[in-house]
């Protein structure tokens, strides 16, 4: 897991909405969400980049903290 910086939409709760990560200076478009889900720790989000890689966001919510989980599909 990385630790990442992410740009959310946080209407009547924190990490509402995923909007952009920042990874190694870098500012990459959040596309889409594919999925969202509730995990003990706070929400995990499945997102699709501009690049059309696929990672899941986990937001950690004892250590308010965003974690790059994991990247499903490579690079185009």
């Amino acid at each position: 897991m990385i630790s990442v910086h992410v740009e959310c939409y946080s209407g009547r709760t924190y990490a509402q909405e995923p909007r952009a990560i920042v990874w190694r200076g870098f500012r990459v478009p959040i596309a889409a969400i594919e999925n969202m889900w509730r995990t003990p720790d706070g929400p995990l989000f499945r997102v699709r980049l501009d690049d059309d890689a696929i990672v899941d966001l986990q937001y950690v919510e004892a250590s308010d903290e965003w974690l790059l989980t994991d990247r499903l599909l490579p690079r185009r």
